[in-house]
C-alpha cells in the first residue's frame, strides 16, 4: 500500500506530503482545485513520461516519490530479476531535472522508466473514466475472466506451446518455399551434375596433360638437342669423358710428389661420374621421345573438354570444376532430402498441435466454469447499487485458429432493465451504469488476487442520491482489503473515508498554488455540508453532513 506521497515543484504543487491511511483514503475538492494535478504527480512514479512543462519553477527539479509496504505482493522475484534491493518498505522515485532530464529510482537505485512502470503498475491501479470505456474491450473482459478462472499457469503453459508451434509452422512454410525454388532448378541441377560428372576429372589431370602436349609439341627439338648433347660429351673423335678419364690418370701419377693431387683425382673421378649418367639418361629419353600426331590429338581433345567446361562455369581450374559438380551433386540430394524433412517437420507440427489443442481445451474448460461466479456476483453488486433488474451474460465463441490466448472470445452482454436484451456494453450501458459495473467487477477482483493499491478517479461518475450511498457502502466494504485513494465528488461517498483529504487553491506573493491538507471531524463536517448544499452553511447542511459521517 502507499503510506506517503511527497511532491515538489510539479504543476502548482510546490511542496506537498501526505500520509496516507491503509484502507479508505477520500479526496474532495471544487472542479478545478487540482485533483488531477496530485494524480498526474502519481502518475510519474507509475513510468508516465513528462518533460518541463511539469517543472512550475524551471530552476529547480521536480521530484515525487511514493513510498509503500510491499510485504503482501510477493515481489522478490522482480527485485531479483532486476538486480534491486529488496525492502518490504520501497521506495519508487521519479525527477525532472532543469534542463528537462528524467531519473527513475527504486529504493535510491536507478532504473529504466519501463522498469519503474512495470513495478509501479503492481503497486497501484488508477481506476479512471478511461478504464470504465475499457470494460467494453473484449481483450479487458478475457483478462478479467483469466484472474477469476485462475488460469495464469495453463495460460502461460499454451503460450509456451504456441511460441513453439508457430516457429515449426514458419519453418515448414520457408521449407516448403525452398524445396518448391530447388525441385524447380532440379532439372537444371542434373543437367549439369551430369556433364561434369561424365568428364570424370581428376585434380592435377590438367597441369599433367598440358605438360605432355608441350613435349609431344616439340619432340623433334627435344631429341635434336639430347642426340647432339651424348654426342657432344661422349662423341669418337672428340670425347669430353674421355679427356676427363685420361687427365683422372695423369694426376694420379703425381700423388707421391704433391699433396693436393689425390683430391684432384676425386674431382675428376666424380665429373667422369657424373658425365656419363648424363649420357645414359640423354640417351634414354632421346630413345622414348618421338612425334605421336594421334596422342597429341587426343590430349588436345581431353584440354578442349576441359577448356570449355572451364569456359562455360566461367573458372580456371579443374579443382574449381570438381567443386562445382559436388555442389551440383549436393544441391540435388538437398532436393531429396527437403521432402524426408517436409515430412518429420509436418509430425512435429502436428504432434505440437495436439499439445496445443489440449492446453486451449483446458483455458476454455476453466474459462467458463468462471462465467456463472463472474455474472452472480457482479449482478449481485449492481442490485445493491439500485439496478435491481440488471442482468449480464458472457458469451463465448470459438476461433476458428489459435490466437496468443487460446481459442477463446468472450463478450460481456449487459442489459439495465428487465424488457431490454443484454447486448454489448458499449452500445448500450450509460456512463453511470459503466461506473457501477467497473465497481462490481472491482469489487470481484479483489476477492481473486491481491490487488495493488486502488485509485477511484470520480468512478461515482453519473451516479447520485441512494444510490451513491449504495456506492459508498461497497468502495468501504472493498477498502477493508484494499488500500482505496477515492477522488469523488458525492458527499455520501465521501463521508465513507477513513480520512477526508480536500484539494484547494491558494496564492501567495501573486502566485498560484495547489494543495492537499488532512480534514479534522470538524472541518470534514462543514466540508461535506458544502458539498451537500453549496458554500453557504446552515444548520441542516451540517446536520445532514453529520448524518452522513454517522453512517
Amino acid at each position: 500500500m502507499l503510506t506517503r506521497l511527497s511532491i515538489s515543484n510539479y504543476a502548482l504543487i510546490d511542496k506537498l506530503s501526505v500520509e496516507f491511511h491503509k484502507n479508505l483514503n477520500t479526496i474532495t475538492g471544487e472542479t478545478g482545485a487540482g485533483k488531477s494535478i496530485v494524480l498526474g504527480a502519481l502518475g510519474l512514479i507509475l513510468g508516465n513520461r513528462a518533460d518541463m512543462s511539469v517543472l512550475k519553477d524551471n530552476s529547480k527539479k521536480c521530484i515525487v516519490e511514493g513510498v509503500f509496504e510491499v510485504g503482501n505482493y510477493k515481489l522478490n522475484s522482480f527485485f531479483e530479476e532486476y538486480d534491486l534491493d529488496y525492502d518490504t518498505t520501497t521506495i519508487l522515485r521519479r525527477e525532472i531535472t532543469s534542463t528537462g532530464k528524467s531519473r527513475a529510482f527504486i529504493n535510491d537505485t536507478p532504473v529504466t522508466l519501463k522498469t519503474l512502470r512495470k513495478l509501479g503498475l503492481q503497486l497501484i491501479d488508477i481506476h479512471s473514466q478511461h478504464q470504465n470505456l475499457e470494460l467494453s474491450n473484449q481483450k479487458f473482459q478475457l483478462e478479467l475472466v483469466d484472474v477469476i478462472a485462475k488460469t495464469g499457469k495453463v495460460l502461460e503453459s499454451y503460450q509456451q506451446n504456441l511460441t513453439v508451434y508457430l516457429n515449426y509452422k514458419k519453418l515448414l512454410e520457408e521449407l516448403k518455399l525452398k524445396s518448391e525454388k530447388a525441385k524447380a532448378d532440379l532439372d537444371y541441377f542434373q543437367f549439369q551434375y551430369k556433364q561434369l560428372n561424365g568428364a570424370e576429372l581428376k585434380e592435377r589431370e590438367q597441369i599433367n596433360l598440358e605438360a605432355e602436349l608441350q613435349k609431344l609439341s616439340h619432340a623433334e627439338e627435344i631429341k635434336s638437342a639430347l642426340t647432339e648433347t651424348v654426342n657432344l660429351l661422349d662423341d669418337e673423335q672428340l670425347s669430353v669423358i674421355q679427356k676427363i678419364k685420361e687427365s683422372q690418370k695423369l694426376i694420379e701419377s703425381i700423388e707421391s710428389f704433391i699433396s693436393e693431387a689425390p683430391e684432384l683425382a676425386g674431382r675428376l673421378q666424380s665429373s667422369f661420374i657424373e658425365l656419363q649418367d648424363i649420357v645414359d639418361e640423354a640417351n634414354l629419353l632421346a630413345e622414348k621421345i618421338e612425334h605421336n600426331p594421334a596422342q597429341i590429338e587426343a590430349i588436345n581433345n581431353r584440354l578442349n573438354i576441359i577448356y570449355n567446361l572451364q569456359q562455360k562455369h566461367s573458372v580456371s581450374t579443374v579443382l574449381e570444376l570438381i567443386n562445382l559438380r559436388d555442389s551440383f551433386d549436393s544441391k540435388i540430394n538437398t532436393v531429396v532430402g527437403y521432402d524426408e524433412e517436409i515430412k518429420s517437420l509436418k509430425n512435429n507440427l502436428e504432434a505440437q498441435k495436439e499439445k496445443l489443442e489440449q492446453k486451449a481445451k483446458q483455458l476454455t474448460l476453466l474459462r467458463k466454469k468462471s462465467f456463472s461466479k463472474i455474472e452472480k456476483s457482479v449482478v449481485s453488486d449492481l442490485r445493491l447499487l439500485g439496478m435491481e433488474k440488471s442482468k449480464l451474460n458472457i458469451a463465448h465463441y470459438n476461433l476458428p485458429d489459435f490466437g496468443s490466448n487460446g481459442k477463446d472470445s468472450i463478450s460481456f452482454l449487459f442489459s439495465a432493465n428487465s424488457d431490454a436484451t443484454p447486448a454489448e456494453i458499449s452500445k448500450i450501458a450509460s456512463g453511470g451504469e459503466m461506473s457501477r459495473l467497473m465497481l462490481a467487477i472491482k469489487n470481484l477482483l479483489r476477492n481473486s488476487k491481491a490487488l495493488p493499491t486502488v485509485v477511484f478517479d470520480e468512478i461515482d461518475s453519473g451516479v447520485s442520491g441512494e444510490i451513491g450511498i449504495k456506492m459508498g457502502n461497497i468502495i468501504k466494504s472493498f477498502s477493508v482489503s484494499t488500500q482505496i485513494i477515492n477522488i469523488t465528488h458525492l458527499p455520501q461517498i465521501a463521508a465513507k473515508g477513513d480520512v477526508h483529504f480536500h484539494v484547494y487553491k491558494y496564492e501567495k506573493s501573486g502566485k498560484t498554488y495547489t494543495s492537499l491538507k488532512q480534514l479534522s471531524e470538524n472541518e470534514r463536517v462543514e466540508e461535506l455540508a458544502k458539498m451537500v448544499g453549496g458554500e453557504s452553511l446552515t444548520e441542516s447542511t451540517l446536520k445532514t453532513a453529520q448524518e452522513l459521517l454517522n453512517g
